[in-house]
């Protein structure tokens, strides 16, 4: 499975993006996909998930503000952030994986990631 993130870049504090997760060689349609994060010096930590139903979850501090949602005819997954604050600052990646209950198990297949950066 190949994925490509895009839709990265500089934004002001409160400012919006959206993030493109576009998958390939995959079975794209039984699989669930998490979107993670990965700031400077820190372990890389999953942010939002959704499965092939359409079912998405969140971690706490992302709730409310991003939204996570996907395209089965174009194989891509999006998350759009609002409210943007200098944490979020982060390379964002994407990976196709599958989703048991609340866990999501990532496989060993990532991107290269899209850097967000957020400006105070």
């Amino acid at each position: 499975v190949q994925v490509v993130e895009s839709g990265g870049g500089l934004v002001q504090a409160g400012g919006s993006l959206r993030l493109s997760c576009t998958v390939s060689g995959g079975d794209f349609k039984v699989a669930a996909v998490g979107w993670y994060r990965q700031a400077p010096g820190e372990q890389r930590e999953l942010i939002a998930t959704i499965t092939s139903g359409g079912s998405t979850d969140y971690k706490g501090f992302v709730k409310g503000r991003f939204t996570i949602s996907g395209d089965i005819a174009k194989n891509t997954v999006y998350l759009q952030m609002n409210s943007l604050e200098p944490a979020d600052t982060a390379v964002y990646y994407c990976n196709v994986g599958t989703k048991s209950g609340i866990y999501f198990y990532p496989s060993k297949d990532w991107g290269q990631g899209t850097q967000v950066t957020v400006s105070s």
